[in-house]
């Protein structure tokens, strides 16, 4: 609502009729075999944030180590109960600098507590200096992504450095998909020169609409011109937030306590079977939300995947 009433005062009055059609363009699109195929490494990624800092860090985790070959771990942390596991390495086929962090682990009872934390929260202006106040986020979210934040930081800035790349690939599941997406935020304004690729999976709502848009502001901004939408400067050159079937964990906290999923939705309608939804939030029966309108619906089951053939909720 926001974006058109920026778009009517922006272009005029005379071009708000057109301007609807011109920005739905298409809002389900069926993704190839190749493109699905495109999101396995990323996948894998996120099942290794699952294992402990201490394997992580020596990347001897078995087979979720065992399956990404060649990967040079920088750093690694996080202890699995009060702050989740995460790493930071540098993953040599896809030439990107990568952070993934850990998603909720239910034998765990302190992420449990940190995902029912509902409360809508400024970011801290310290470590997000400029943010508006109006842009706010899940509190349980933001303090988990806090307590690891400038040391992840460290580790990609040496990676960058070492590495000659300005790729830097955030990954996580469930939890650990709602910190990747703020660690995004938080790269975009601290490292600006970075390139950022945010891929996650089961990922809940992180913050409000105020932040969402926001997160699209990075992956694309809008230029207006002519009554032509163009792209600009993109620092967040790949938003995808992956869904499995009927999980519920995408739809919740609700758009009723005031949340919302920033844009880049592929939903797995089936193994094979992905379709990309446009814009936030979308709607249609093919989508998230009109497959899983309420967590009644749902299926848990379908948290953890498969996600491109690819498990993820342990190491």
């Amino acid at each position: 609502m926001l974006g058109n009433i920026v778009i009517s005062l922006l272009l005029g009055a005379h071009v708000a009729v057109a301007l609807p059609s011109l920005l739905r363009r298409a809002g389900v699109t069926a993704l190839a075999t190749t493109e699905i195929s495109s999101y396995k490494p990323y996948a894998l990624l996120a099942r290794a944030g699952y294992c402990p800092a201490s394997k992580t860090s020596t990347w001897s985790c078995g087979s979720p180590c065992a399956d990404i070959p060649g990967f040079v771990p920088y750093a690694s942390g996080g202890d699995g109960v009060v702050t989740p596991f995460w790493y930071v390495g540098y993953h040599p086929s896809l030439k990107s600098v990568v952070i993934s962090n850990q998603g909720t682990d239910p034998s765990k009872f302190v992420p449990l507590l940190i995902d029912a934390d509902f409360r809508l929260d400024t970011l801290d202006n310290t470590l997000f200096p400029g943010v508006s106040s109006a842009v706010k986020t899940h509190n349980g979210f933001q303090e988990a992504q806090k307590r690891s934040a400038t040391t992840k930081l460290a580790a990609v800035k040496k990676a960058i450095a070492e590495r000659g790349t300005s790729l830097v690939t955030l990954t996580g599941h469930s939890l650990g998909g709602a910190i990747s997406l703020i660690d995004a935020l938080y790269l975009s304004i601290n490292l600006p020169s970075a390139t950022l690729k945010v891929v996650t999976h089961g990922m809940p709502r992180v913050g409000n609409p105020a932040f969402a848009t926001l997160i699209d502001s990075k992956a694309r901004k809008i230029l207006f011109l002519s009554a032509v939408i163009l792209p600009s400067s993109i620092q967040i050159k790949d938003l995808a937030h992956i869904n499995n079937e009927k999980d519920i964990v995408p739809i919740v906290p609700g758009r009723g306590l005031g949340f919302a999923h920033p844009s880049g939705e592929k939903h797995i309608l089936s193994p094979g079977n992905w379709v990309a939804c446009s814009g936030q939030d979308n709607t249609d029966p093919q989508c998230t939300i009109g497959t899983v309108p309420n967590v009644l619906v749902g299926d848990l089951g379908d948290h953890g995947g498969p996600y491109e053939g690819v498990s993820i909720g342990s190491c």
